[in-house]
């Protein structure tokens, strides 16, 4: 399972160009109403989530997922970001990856909010960079406060990365 920020449309992206793998998304449920762009993201093996209270199926068919060997990406904050830094963790994957009994991996995204904050209808072309912790297994801590330790790591390191450039 990948636990990434969220900057903009684009991380979906951004996060599944780099890997070998299909990766499955979990996507709020409002992006399934338009029947085109719902086709659109089923067939990238988008599935919908309830963005507030707890989601039964979504959180079912994620575990399924999981215990199959698939990859799922979901962005913890539960929404993107206003102002490209990282939000406050929600604690709800922490029980997916317990309950399917896999490693979550952090992801840090940054750039993309600069391409594509949410106030822009459109992307503008601007450097982004994606990088993966180590994989943190769901065991005994609490994950999200784990989790968010992680992708504040991440973070400073690409920052700095920046910079050195």
């Amino acid at each position: 399972m990948i636990a990434s920020n969220h900057q903009s449309f684009l991380d979906p992206i951004l996060i599944g160009v780099g890997l070998k793998r299909q990766i499955h998304y979990m996507a709020r449920r409002s992006l399934f109403k338009n029947i085109l762009f719902r086709g659109l993201i089923k067939s990238l093996n988008a599935f919908p989530v309830k963005r507030k209270g707890t989601d039964v199926a979504a959180l079912k068919k994620a575990i399924a997922l999981l215990r199959r060997g698939e990859v799922v990406l979901l962005f913890p904050e539960g929404t993107r970001t206003r102002d490209g830094t990282i939000g406050p963790i929600e604690h709800g994957f922490g029980m997916i990856a317990r309950r399917a009994g896999v490693p979550l991996v952090p992801a840090v995204i940054d750039g993309a909010f600069e391409a594509w904050p949410r106030t822009r209808r459109i992307f503008r072309f601007a450097a982004a960079s994606v990088i993966f912790g180590k994989p943190l297994e769901p065991k005994g801590e609490d994950l999200s406060q784990a989790v968010a330790h992680s992708l504040a790591q991440l973070q400073q390191k690409i920052r700095a990365a920046k910079f050195r450039c």
